[in-house]
C-alpha cells in the first residue's frame, strides 16, 4: 500500500479524480443533498437581509427616512420573522447534509469491509492491521465531517462574501472603496495562515493515527504483553507516541490562536476604520445612520467569511486528499478480482487426487527467502498425510498454497488433474476443512463459532459435531450451554476448549479435504485421546492433510512426509521411518519419548 502522500497546496487531479469516483455513493441519496443545497442557499441568502433591515429599523426610529414599514415594530416584527425563516433554512441544510453523508460514508464503510474481507493473505503480510484500521476511521471520518460540514460552510461563506460585497457596493459604494483598501492584506495573511495550519494539521492527525495503532496492537496482544511482563515497555511506547501528538496538537493550538488572534484584530481594527470614516460621511450628510449600521453589519459578516473560507479550503483539501487514500485501498486487487476474465470450471467435489507440481514459492513480504523448493508431492483420494519438520520447515504454507491463499510463484497444484486456480475460489474453499494451531474464535456464542460455516445447520448436527469433538460435556456444564459467550477472540475459554470447538466446527463442516494444523496441540492426554477417536472417525473416506508433531496424530498416517527447508527428505509409514536408525523421523520419536 502506498504511503500516504505529502501535503500540496493545490488539489490535485488525482483527488479531484478521486472525489468524482465517491459521487456513485452519494448519487442514491443526490435529492437529500440537492434539498441541503437549496436549504443553504436560502439560509445563507435570507440572513443577509438583516442587516438591510436592522438600517432601516434605525432610519425609521430616528425619522430620516421613510420606508415600506412605516413605524419600528413592523420593522422589528420583519427582523423576527427573518430570523425564523433562517433558522427553519438552517434545521433543512443541516438534516439534509447529515442524512446524505451518514448514509453514503456507510455505503462506503460496507464495501470497504468487503472489500478487506476479500483482500488476499499477502495484502495483510505487507500492512499493518492496526494502521489500516486506523487510517480507514480517520479517513472516511474526515471525508463524512469534511464534506457534510465544511464543504457546507465553504459554499455558504462563499454566498455571503460574493452577495454581501455586492450589495455594500450597490448601497453605500464610497464607504465600499474604502473598505476595499484593507481586503488585500487580510486576505493573503488568511491564505498563508490556512495553508500552514492545515499542513500542521495534518501533521499532528498522523501522529495520533500512530499513538492508536500502538493502542490498537495492545490491545489486540494483551496476553502477550502480559506473559512478558511488557507492560511498562509499551506505557513508554504508547506515551511517547501520544506525547508527539500532544506537542503537535500544542503547537497547532498555538497557531490557530495566533491567527484566530490576528484576524479577530485585523477585523475589528478595520471596522474602527470603517466606523471613523463611515461617521466622517453621516457628519457631512452623505449617508444616513441606518446605511452606516448595515454596512458595518454586512461588513462583520463579509470578514467572518474571509476568515474562515481559508480554514475551511483547508479542511476540504484534506477530505480531497482522504477519498484519495480510501480509494487506494478499494483498488487493492481482491481475491474476487483476480477471477474476472478466468475460464472458471465448474466444481463437483474434491475427493480426488491431490499433486503439488514442482512448486518453489517465497512470501512477498520475504522475497529473497525461499520457503518451498521445487516441491512436489502426490496424494491419494481419501488418504491421512501427514507432514512433519521443524518450524519453518513449509509445512503450514504447503496448506495456505492449497487452500489458495497465496498465488504460487512456479509450479502448480491440481487435484483431479485440474489447477485449483480453475475453481472458483468460494466454492472451492468451502469444501476444505481447517483446524489451525492457532484457534479465532469470534465474539459471540459457542454456537454461533461451531456453526460459522454452515449457519443454516440444525440444533441436533451442532450438537452432534460438539460431541464428536468432546467439546459437548464442557458445554454442558456452562451456564447458557451453546449460547455463551465466548469472549473476545475467545479469551472466556480455555486453549484446549477453543481447540475443540475448531474442530467441531470442522465437522459440521463435512469438507471433501480436511487439514489438521496442530489440531491436537492445545489437549491435554485424557482430552486428546477421545479427540483422536472423533478424527479417525471424521478422517474416514476424505483427504485428510496433517500437520503434526504428536505421534498419536502422526502414527497411523497412510503416509509420513518429514519436511526441511523446503524440501521432503523422508517418506514412508511410521513404521518404516521408525527403522530408519539415522534417520529424521527416527530422532523426532527418541526425542518425543524421551520428553514423555
Amino acid at each position: 500500500m502506498n504511503e500516504q502522500k505529502s501535503t500540496s497546496k493545490k488539489i490535485s487531479k488525482s483527488q479531484i479524480q478521486a472525489s468524482k469516483r465517491l459521487y456513485s455513493y452519494l448519487r442514491p441519496y443526490l435529492r437529500y443533498f440537492i434539498l441541503g443545497l437549496i436549504c443553504l442557499f436560502f439560509s445563507s441568502t435570507t440572513l443577509l437581509a438583516f442587516p438591510y433591515v436592522a438600517g432601516k429599523l434605525l432610519d425609521v426610529a430616528t425619522g430620516n427616512q421613510e420606508w415600506i414599514f412605516t413605524s419600528i415594530n413592523q420593522i422589528a416584527i420583519g427582523l423576527i420573522l427573518i430570523l425564523a425563516i433562517q433558522s427553519v433554512f438552517s434545521f433543512g441544510r443541516v438534516y439534509f447534509f447529515t442524512y446524505t453523508m451518514v448514509k453514503s460514508s456507510t455505503d462506503l464503510m460496507k464495501d470497504l469491509f468487503k472489500h478487506f474481507v476479500n483482500l488476499p493473505l499477502s495484502f495483510y503480510d505487507q500492512n499493518r492491521t492496526g494502521e489500516l484500521f486506523s487510517r480507514v476511521s480517520n479517513d472516511v471520518s474526515v471525508i463524512r465531517d469534511s464534506f457534510n460540514t465544511s464543504l457546507a460552510e465553504l459554499i455558504r461563506q462563499l454566498i455571503t462574501l460574493l452577495a454581501g460585497i455586492s450589495i455594500i457596493f450597490y448601497t453605500t459604494p464610497r464607504l465600499s472603496l474604502f473598505m476595499l483598501l484593507s481586503f488585500p492584506f487580510i486576505i493573503i495573511v488568511a491564505v498563508f495562515f490556512g495553508r500552514f495550519i492545515k499542513k500542521l494539521s495534518k501533521e499532528t492527525q498522523q501522529k495520533v493515527a500512530d499513538s492508536n495503532v500502538i493502542l490498537e496492537e495492545n490491545l489486540q496482544n494483551i496476553s502477550v504483553i502480559k506473559a512478558f511482563t511488557g507492560e511498562l515497555y509499551e506505557y513508554k511506547r504508547y506515551t511517547s507516541k501520544l506525547n508527539e501528538a500532544i506537542t503537535k496538537s500544542l503547537s497547532l493550538a498555538k497557531w490557530r490562536g495566533s491567527f484566530i488572534s490576528f484576524i479577530i484584530f485585523a477585523l475589528f481594527g478595520g471596522i474602527v476604520a470603517i466606523m471613523w470614516y463611515g461617521a466622517s460621511l453621516v457628519q457631512s450628510g452623505m449617508m444616513s445612520v441606518g446605511e452606516l449600521l448595515s454596512f458595518i453589519l454586512y461588513t462583520t459578516f463579509i470578514g467572518g467569511s474571509i476568515a474562515g473560507i481559508g480554514d475551511l479550503y483547508g479542511q476540504v483539501q484534506k477530505a480531497f486528499g482522504a477519498s484519495e487514500r480510501v480509494l487506494e485501498l478499494l483498488d487493492e486487487e481482491n481475491e474476487s478480482k483476480m477471477e474476472v476474465g478466468k475460464q472458471l470450471v465448474v466444481l463437483k467435489s474434491l475427493k480426488q487426487q491431490i499433486i503439488f507440481d514442482k512448486i518453489n514459492f517465497s512470501y512477498q513480504s520475504r522475497p529473497d527467502t525461499a520457503v518451498l523448493k521445487s516441491f512436489s508431492l502426490s496424494i491419494e483420494a481419501g488418504q491421512k498425510v501427514a507432514l512433519v519438520g521443524s518450524s519453518g520447515a513449509g509445512k503450514s504454507t504447503l496448506a495456505q498454497l492449497l487452500l489458495r491463499s497465496y498465488d504460487i510463484q512456479e509450479g502448480r497444484i491440481t487435484i483431479g488433474g485440474i489447477d485449483i486456480s480453475s475453481f472458483p475460489l468460494k466454492e472451492y474453499r468451502s469444501k476444505i476443512g481447517v483446524v489451525p494451531q492457532d484457534v479465532i474464535l469470534f465474539g459471540g456464542s459457542i454456537r454461533e463459532n461451531i456453526a460459522y460455516a454452515s449457519p443454516e445447520q440444525t440444533e441436533e448436527n451442532i450438537i452432534e459435531a460438539a460431541k464428536r469433538a468432546n467439546a459437548w460435556e464442557f458445554i454442558c456444564q456452562l451456564p447458557e450451554g451453546l449460547d455463551s459467550e465466548v469472549g473476545e477472540r475467545g479469551v472466556k475459554l480455555s486453549g484446549g476448549q477453543k481447540q475443540r470447538i475448531a474442530i467441531a466446527r470442522a465437522f459440521l463442516k463435512n469438507p471433501d479435504i480436511l487439514i489438521l494444523d496442530e489440531a491436537t496441540s492445545a489437549l491435554d492426554a485424557a482430552s486428546e485421546t477421545l479427540v483422536q477417536e472423533a478424527l479417525e472417525e471424521v478422517m474416514k473416506n476424505r483427504t485428510t492433510i496433517i500437520i503434526a508433531h504428536r505421534l498419536a496424530t502422526v502414527r497411523k498416517a497412510d503416509q509420513i512426509f518429514v519436511m526441511s527447508q523446503g524440501e521432503i527428505i523422508e517418506s514412508g509409514t511410521h513404521k518404516e521411518l521408525s527403522q530408519l536408525k539415522d534417520g529424521v523421523y527416527n530422532n523426532f520419536v527418541k526425542l518425543q519419548y524421551e520428553n514423555q
